[in-house]
């Protein structure tokens, strides 16, 4: 099956084939071969685009309304670098990529990278070739399912409060055990987390660790706030 056959199943026109096999097209390729186009690297900068206001827009009508923290951070694990890989390995897209020889034998064709970032180049295609309201109808049938069943219970709200603190500087993070209460049997821990010494979040959880993951989804949500 070619990736035509794929879209022709999904019901999706196309008119410019080198726009849609470019979005296949890894630069180790591009580098061993001939081709009329180039690398899929700047339609993944478009298909990130799409793909940033398409899962607002489906979060954003999800009944009943989710808060705007909380669409921030189930929008992040949406469009995360994992969850469309995982997409690409179940409908078998990652079948239609070219590689060049090295980055073939070296796993580039299972690589979340390199699969998540062809997504996006596929998606950023189609919206050019066809329109906006065609690449949503392609998102739905492969994303759809994915916005109302994110587990937030793998969302790592730790990693992401530290990178967002670090990206401009090296701000320390600490993490407090203000409380314990409960029987034993059935403890609530309570913890808060500071940065630079300033209170950011408080959260409350069965352990220590979810009691900090709790408090480092309480700062996300304030961020996203300011």
């Amino acid at each position: 099956m070619t990736i035509y056959d794929f879209l022709d199943k999904h019901n999706i026109p196309y008119k410019n084939k080198d726009l849609i096999e470019q979005a296949f097209t890894h630069s180790s390729y591009v580098n061993e071969h001939k081709v009329s186009f180039g690398d899929n690297e700047r339609l993944e900068f478009m298909g990130d685009a799409v793909l940033q206001i398409y899962s607002a827009d489906r979060l954003y009508k999800i009944k009943p309304e989710l808060k705007e923290g909380l669409m921030s951070t189930r929008r992040s694990n949406l469009v995360s670098e994992k969850a469309l890989a995982e997409i690409v390995r179940e409908f078998k897209l990652n079948d239609y990529l070219l590689l060049g020889i090295g980055e073939e034998k070296s796993g580039g064709r299972n690589r979340d990278s390199v699969i998540s970032d062809m997504f996006e180049a596929f998606i950023g295609a189609i919206y050019l070739d066809s329109g906006f309201d065609v690449a949503c109808k392609l998102l739905d049938d492969l994303m759809a399912k994915h916005i109302s069943s994110i587990d937030e219970s793998t969302f790592d709200y730790k990693t992401k409060l530290q990178e967002l603190v670090q990206a401009d500087s090296r701000k320390s993070i600490v993490y407090e055990t203000v409380s314990e209460s409960g029987p034993s049997n059935r403890p609530e821990f309570t913890v808060d987390v500071k940065v630079d010494g300033l209170l950011f979040g408080r959260g409350k959880g069965p352990s220590k660790k979810e009691a900090q993951k709790m408090a480092a989804k309480d700062a996300l949500n304030k961020l996203a706030q300011l």
